[in-house]
């Protein structure tokens, strides 16, 4: 197309079907979805599966990054959804709230989904823009206050809920925090969990084979975990916990650590590794795209974090076959049974980590049954087709209040 859409606005259409001019006459509801920026990331692969798989002849949908987006965008497969950058500077930046009232005027969504404490304000300027619905959603918690109770935060919570009209938490935890810490009135939440992909997730066949570079065999028993290497993810008390494990010299000839993803926590756990003498048991193979193809290569997935809302990791595991450990914290024990899909353990405790694992490794029947009920709880209770119809639901509730649609 020679026509340059939104010209006046830093914006990057995939799959770019229409003009503008046939964008804006379109006559289905536009959500504009808020969020701080569009990279890897378990809110932004739950937002891009969303936009993927809503009944496209409901809704249109615009993404508004408060800073900017990167190269994940091309993982959005619905044609005509821009993506607009703000490029709001670290702190506090009025004039983006400014460039954000001006494209809402602009836009005129029917409904507006912030997400997180980071475009909650957002929420104040959808409703000054005069859009009818306005949805909050909260997908876990600031990594400077992981149990929800900053003061300051708080309050900036409660003057923002009246100007949300629903709100969607990815966990029952949040939910009940919301009305137990900020007063949300229980009928004003909606818990959606998130769903996973179980096609694409799934146990080591002949249809769905290892990543190629996987560097270990059949003969090793494989501990992994995936996620940003930060403070909140914790890799550290897994490592620990490994060398724990290797301390009996049976064990570490057999296991084996893998550690997916990249942050300011790598060079520690590189460092506490090298120093056990244990780099040659690990493979810390950075960023990567192809996780469901390595999670196959796993016998147990770990989640050491210090906090979570619902852990898209943990869903993925599960949906491949694997019993989970992660820390008692957020909305984990929503997902791991205790002692019938995995085990809980309390946060940063490496010793009780340490005893989980060593518990599957020298039970192999015991890993194999939890992980078929994982599987099986996925199959249940967890597929992205019950997200979707959940999140569509409120959607259509939404707009049928503000007179925009009726519900479907």
């Amino acid at each position: 197309m020679t026509e340059a859409p939104f010209s006046a606005w830093d914006v990057w259409i995939p799959r770019q079907q229409m003009s503008q001019a046939q964008w804006q006459a379109d006559m289905r509801p536009l959500i504009v979805h808020v969020i701080h920026r569009l990279q890897v990331g378990g809110l932004e692969n739950g937002l891009v599966n969303l936009i993927n798989r809503l009944p496209a002849e409901c809704y249109r949908h615009a993404i508004v990054c408060l800073t900017d987006y990167t190269d994940f965008a091309r993982r959005i497969e619905t044609p005509d959804v821009p993506v607009f950058a703000l490029h709001k500077r670290a702190g506090k930046d009025p004039a983006s709230y400014l460039r954000l009232w001006r494209l809402l005027r602009r836009l005129r969504p029917a409904l507006v989904h912030t997400r997180n404490l980071a475009t909650l304000e957002a929420a104040v300027v959808a409703s000054l823009a005069g859009v009818p619905c306005r949805i909050h959603g909260e997908h876990g918690r600031d990594v400077q206050d992981l149990d929800g109770s900053n003061r300051k935060y708080n309050a900036l919570r409660r003057f923002c809920r009246h100007f949300v009209q629903h709100y969607i938490t990815v966990s029952r935890d949040l939910a009940q925090w919301l009305q137990s810490s900020i007063a949300v009135p229980g009928e004003k939440i909606s818990p959606i969990c998130n769903g996973v992909d179980a096609d694409k997730f799934h146990p080591l066949d002949e249809i769905h084979p290892l990543a190629r570079d996987f560097p270990f065999g059949a003969e090793d028993w494989v501990i992994g975990t995936v996620g940003r290497m930060e403070t909140v993810k914790n890799q550290t008390s897994l490592a620990r916990a490994f060398i724990r494990l290797c301390a009996d010299s049976r064990l570490r000839q057999r296991a084996r650590l893998v550690l997916v993803g990249e942050g300011s926590l790598l060079p520690e756990v590189r460092r506490l590794l090298e120093q056990a003498g244990l780099l040659e048991n690990c493979w810390l193979p950075g960023k990567r795209d192809d996780i469901a193809s390595i999670m196959r290569g796993l016998d147990v997935f770990v989640l050491p974090s210090l906090a979570e809302g619902i852990s898209n990791t943990i869903l993925e595991a599960m949906a491949s076959g694997l019993p989970v450990v992660a820390t008692h914290t957020g909305g984990n024990p929503e997902l791991v049974r205790q002692e019938r899909t995995g085990l809980l353990v309390p946060v940063n405790d490496d010793a009780a980590l340490a005893h989980a694992l060593r518990r599957y490794v020298e039970d192999a029947g015991l890993q194999a049954r939890h992980g078929q009920a994982a599987r099986d709880t996925i199959e249940k209770n967890y597929s992205l087709a019950c997200m979707v119809t959940n999140y569509h639901r409120v959607y259509a509730r939404c707009l049928e209040r503000a007179g925009i649609r009726k519900e479907t």
